[in-house]
């Protein structure tokens, strides 16, 4: 059984901050990591975030990245280096995989906000009931 892996950084600078897109492509399965670096970071730190904070990064992906072959010849390859530098900074995939992960991250947040608010509304329920029972005692 043979496992193929497959992992690209790309860095870009979105207006404010310079950031990671991290595709990791294990068993045609795509994971998608996305990493702030505020100011541009430099080889060094570039090096130490992989060498460092790499394994700890939780992918969210999906299925079926349609990823081509690896092309064998290093002139071909420098050439795509080459084309992808100057082209978009992330795959189509890879924005997909992230605006998915906005949208859950959203949801879970809506639904943590609607516990709160409801665990509110029960203690001043039960504070007001607590208070009217305290009047109808007496003193």
């Amino acid at each position: 059984m043979q496992i193929s892996v497959s992992s690209t950084l790309t860095l870009y600078h979105d207006g404010q901050f310079w950031v990671g897109i991290i595709e990791h492509v294990e068993d045609e399965r795509l994971g998608i990591a996305r990493i702030v670096f505020g100011a541009e970071p430099s080889d060094e730190e570039i090096l130490e975030f992989v060498v460092n904070r790499w394994e700890h990064l939780s992918f969210y992906g999906s299925k079926d990245p349609d990823m081509p072959k690896v092309i064998k010849n290093p002139k071909r390859r420098m050439r795509e280096a080459a084309k992808s530098i100057s082209g978009s900074p992330a795959s189509t995939k890879a924005q997909q995989a992230l605006a998915e992960q906005r949208e859950s991250l959203k949801e879970q947040s809506a639904h943590r906000r609607s516990l709160k608010k409801k665990e509110k509304k029960q203690e001043r329920f039960e504070l007001r009931e607590a208070k009217r029972k305290q009047k109808h005692r007496g003193h």
